[in-house]
């Protein structure tokens, strides 16, 4: 769960990068939208790993 969420949190990062430059501009919210949600799943994934006591791999 934790690795799909890096992945999805980098991908929202490029996404933002090429938005927020005015590659893309009307991707640029979508991506702000992505970054947070993907940033919020990546810290319940370590939370919940943490709470679990597993070591990451």
């Amino acid at each position: 769960m934790l690795s799909w969420t890096i992945t999805f949190l980098i991908i929202a990062l490029i996404a933002g990068l090429l938005g927020f430059t005015g590659i893309a501009g009307a991707a640029a919210g979508i991506a702000k939208i992505l970054f947070f949600v993907f940033l919020v799943l990546l810290v319940i994934a370590a939370v919940s790993n943490a709470v679990r006591g597993k070591a990451p791999r």
